[in-house]
């Protein structure tokens, strides 16, 4: 563990600029997923807290190895402005709700807004950084295609760029 000094150095460094990347309302959304995965309430998310967590969203059998790499992605103990700032960064690198339209717009031909759920399962899973069946699954399982197995691909947009559904 790194010393004290060093350590606040680094959060001190890291959170300078990271709660001006957000708005009030953001910064209390995340303040509320870090609370609910600080399981034990210590003020740090471990490897027990996102076990925890896991087991209350129903996922049991979690192995040490995939914990263990989640919390090495922080340069530290994960406080809640280091949570903030690996957000930030992750963030940091989604294109813009613009660029992201656009990439499903070469699809959309008729200009519909949406496509239909097989064709671009099948892109997905043949070209580029190809999904998996299990992150086929878990994207329509958060952005389901309609009755007529459609995807609306510019509230799948926003939702990827902003973090909540249109209304």
């Amino acid at each position: 563990q790194a010393p004290r000094k060093a350590r606040k150095r680094v959060e001190g460094g890291a959170s300078s600029n990271v709660f001006s990347m957000f708005d009030q309302s953001q910064i209390q959304e995340f303040k509320e997923a870090f609370t609910i995965m600080d399981q034990n309430r210590d003020g740090f998310i471990d490897k027990e807290d996102l076990r925890d967590t896991f087991a209350a969203l129903g996922r049991i059998n979690v192995k040490n190895e995939e914990l263990e790499a989640m919390v090495k992605e922080a340069p530290g103990p994960i406080n809640f402005t280091v949570f903030l700032t690996m957000f930030g960064e992750k963030l940091k690198g989604t294109d813009p709700e613009e660029t992201i339209l656009h990439a499903f717009k070469v699809f959309d031909t008729e200009g519909k807004g949406f496509i239909k759920a097989d064709f671009i399962k099948e892109k997905l899973m043949t070209q580029a950084d190809r999904f998996s069946e299990e992150e086929i699954k878990q994207m329509f399982a958060a952005f389901p295609p309609d009755m007529c197995g459609n995807l609306d691909y510019r509230n799948l947009c926003y939702v990827i760029t902003h973090g909540e559904e249109k209304d």
